[in-house]
């Protein structure tokens, strides 16, 4: 049985000719950020990964179908939408069973790239291990598809919101390789640094390339978390965040709010905390990760040459 794939005119083009193609999720537009600045995000994300030399493939469930890459029309369709699922791993194949439309998660997003052979995905943040996961058993699924889905994942770090240290160390029990870009310790999204070291640092987007290509020639399994700091105009130090976040896990806790609904309830209630000043760095790093997505894309596709396309045409 074939998948039920559809990519818009711009990723078939790129995929038949061998340019360089960042994935990009949906989440963040349906689940992520309020109407219009979820389209216009999603618009400028596009924009910055053409910008980079590459192209971009929003991914979202429409219908039935998987669409590696949405028209305009489509993306807009979708940021207004309020009915659309929220997509991962253990529900992407009923949601496309059953004709549903849903919006992808880091692991969803991750096994669309690998299906369209796609190597790189610029995203925000990843999940984690969520705080008293001990009791909760609360761990996303990212963690595993990171380990087994061979994507290079650029992300400013975690979610704040996690339970950081527990995050790292799984990835770490994972074999999942965490490259830190331009400095020796961790972002913790909306912040540059963090108290945890980073386990890798590379500074070149050429080298990230080379390390993705290894793993393959390797046959290792899953991909590497490039975990790329935040601009530093654009940062919120983790001491001014401190108290929202705590405040916030603390209503959370209170109203039962569990499961799938824990991050978006989050990050809303950080939003209004900060008074909107969440929002703005989260946009600052999705673009920063999107600008660097692109260099290492195109780094991929310059070391693998002109018979890439013809492989791809495989896939």
């Amino acid at each position: 049985m074939t998948p039920p794939l559809t990519y818009s005119d711009e990723v078939a083009a790129a995929r038949a000719e061998g340019r360089p193609v960042v994935a990009l999720e949906s989440t963040i537009v349906t689940h992520g950020m309020p109407w219009p600045d979820n389209v216009e995000t999603a618009r400028r994300v596009e924009a910055a990964v053409r910008a980079g030399g590459a192209v971009p493939a929003t991914v979202a469930v429409l219908e039935g179908r998987l669409h590696i890459g949405l028209s305009p029309e489509a993306l807009e369709g979708l940021a207004q939408r309020t009915d659309v699922a929220k997509l991962s791993r253990a529900d992407l194949a009923a949601c496309l069973a059953t004709g549903g439309t849903g919006a992808t998660t880091v692991a969803a997003t991750m096994i669309a790239a690998r299906l369209g052979g796609i190597d790189v995905f610029a995203t925000g943040g990843i999940g984690g291990v969520h705080r008293a996961a001990e009791v909760s058993f609360d761990v996303s699924a990212d963690l595993q598809e990171l380990a087994q889905t061979p994507v290079t994942v650029v992300a400013a770090g975690a979610k704040a919101i996690l339970d950081l240290a527990k995050t790292w160390e799984v990835l770490e029990t994972l074999g999942v390789p965490v490259i830190a870009v331009g400095q020796d310790v961790l972002p913790a999204f909306w912040s540059r640094r963090s108290p945890h070291p980073a386990p890798l640092r590379m500074d070149d987007p050429g080298q990230i390339a080379a390390a993705h290509l290894m793993r393959a020639a390797l046959g290792l399994p899953g991909g590497q978390l490039v975990a790329n700091p935040i601009p530093p105009g654009d940062e919120i130090p983790a001491a001014t965040l401190a108290p929202a976040i705590e405040r916030a896990l603390a209503e959370a806790e209170r109203q039962g709010i569990a499961a799938k609904d824990v991050t978006p309830f989050l990050l809303q209630r950080i939003y209004d905390l900060t008074e909107g000043a969440s929002l703005t760095a989260n946009i600052a790093l999705v673009l920063n990760n999107a600008r660097l997505g692109a260099r290492i894309a195109c780094e991929i596709a310059n070391r693998r040459g002109p018979a890439a396309a013809t492989a791809s045409q495989t896939l």
